[in-house]
């Protein structure tokens, strides 16, 4: 194989990988919602992470939804680099966390979603996190390798 790094598939680790990445989602997701719960006074639900009618412009807590999942895209694309740390497979994480979570909110509403501004919300998330994934990725990816000094003796 030539390339930059050797790559064999190993289904265990992208087994935990996944797990770990969806993990990290719903803990930072739960942690967001805590923390918009505790400082807008409202009650802790499970709903605020599954149902599709959480999710509108109508009132402060479909508005606090909303910047939950952005801000939650954010943390996970950093769970995604530092878990992954491949650009190549920040777009296939990124899509595997959501439809997991597609499959969590269908198990959890009994129903598939048919809410457009659930659909656009969760796009726009997916997408949040797979651009900024792979921007942190390429960085990481992109620097420097010292030539010269002790580190560079073999």
């Amino acid at each position: 194989m030539a390339g930059f790094r050797y790559s064999v598939w190993d289904p265990p680790l992208i087994i935990s990988q996944i797990v770990t990445l969806q993990c990290a989602f719903y803990a930072g997701l739960g942690v967001i919602f805590w923390f918009i719960d505790i400082l807008f006074q409202q009650n802790v639900a499970l709903e605020q992470l599954f149902s599709y009618g959480a999710v509108h412009l109508k009132s402060i807590a479909g508005l606090c939804t909303l910047i939950a999942y952005m801000l939650n895209a954010c943390i996970s694309a950093g769970a995604v680099w530092y878990f992954v740390a491949r650009t190549k497979q920040c777009l296939d994480f990124s899509c595997t966390t959501h439809l997991y979570h597609l499959l969590a909110c269908w198990c959890y509403n009994g129903r598939f979603p048919s809410s457009p501004g659930w659909w656009l919300l969760n796009i726009c998330s997916a997408t949040i996190m797979c651009v900024l994934a792979e921007y942190l990725c390429i960085r990481t990816e992109m620097k420097a390798i010292p030539l010269l000094g002790n580190k560079a003796d073999l």
